[in-house]
């Protein structure tokens, strides 16, 4: 099958980069300490026994910035479980100024990804690890959760973080316009929306996956930014 083209391209995404100085944390939210890591790996450790690997289900940047050791990867479908961009971002692809949005699972649909199996190291310093990296501020903008995916080779189970609803920065959702508009013209230290929502429909066509929903928002975003 041919490749797509698309619309969204490297030098539409070179415009919409500026330079951004980190703003660091948020010094009125509060944040996650040890042991808040601690009870949370206390609770998952049970639910992931020492007789099965453990899966990481990547349906954003975890796909193509992974930061984690693994030794396989498999395409694979969350049922009950859509991308959004639900979560508001002040900081990382967005200022306080000009808030950003990044993706999240969200309740209901179906969600095609990557699962990834770590290694047979250390797996609560593998977890922790994780935790620490998607995992932040009180209430937490995610929860990790175990879901059931199917894939070709047969079903799995894969750690997951799923929006919280009730989390500090969880957006709600927004119409397609307002969507379009952030995406387009956030920036942050880590870079902008454009870019983000460019390397994550990138590769997933890359692996076969096409997201008709985020095929129509790069579209999009490629037509704001050109008008500007």
């Amino acid at each position: 099958m041919q490749a797509r083209t698309m619309s969204l391209t490297e030098e539409l995404v070179a415009r919409c980069f500026r330079q951004v100085e980190d703003s660091g944390p948020d010094p009125h939210a509060a944040h996650l300490d040890d042991a808040d890591y601690d009870a949370m790996l206390d609770a998952l450790e049970p639910e992931l026994p020492a007789t099965e690997p453990v899966w990481l289900f990547g349906y954003g940047s975890l796909i193509w910035k992974p930061e984690i050791e693994h030794v396989e990867e498999r395409v694979a479908v969350a049922r009950g479980w859509h991308r959004s961009f639900c979560m508001n971002m002040t900081r990382w692809r967005g200022t306080r100024e000009q808030p950003g949005l990044m993706m999240a699972l969200d309740r209901g649909g179906q969600c095609k990804g990557v699962a990834f199996r770590l290694g047979d190291g250390d797996r609560r310093r593998q977890l922790d690890r994780l935790l620490r990296r998607e995992v932040t501020l009180k209430p937490t903008s995610y929860h990790p959760r175990l879901l059931r995916l199917a894939s070709d080779s047969g079903p799995l189970r894969a750690l997951a973080f799923v929006i919280n609803r009730n989390g500090t920065t969880y957006a709600g959702p927004l119409d397609e316009g307002e969507v379009v508009e952030r995406l387009a013209t956030s920036c942050g230290h880590w870079g902008s929306g454009a870019d983000y929502l460019y390397n994550t429909v990138k590769n997933l066509e890359e692996r076969g996956i096409h997201d008709t929903h985020l095929w129509r928002l790069q579209q999009l975003v490629a037509v704001r930014i050109a008008a500007s």
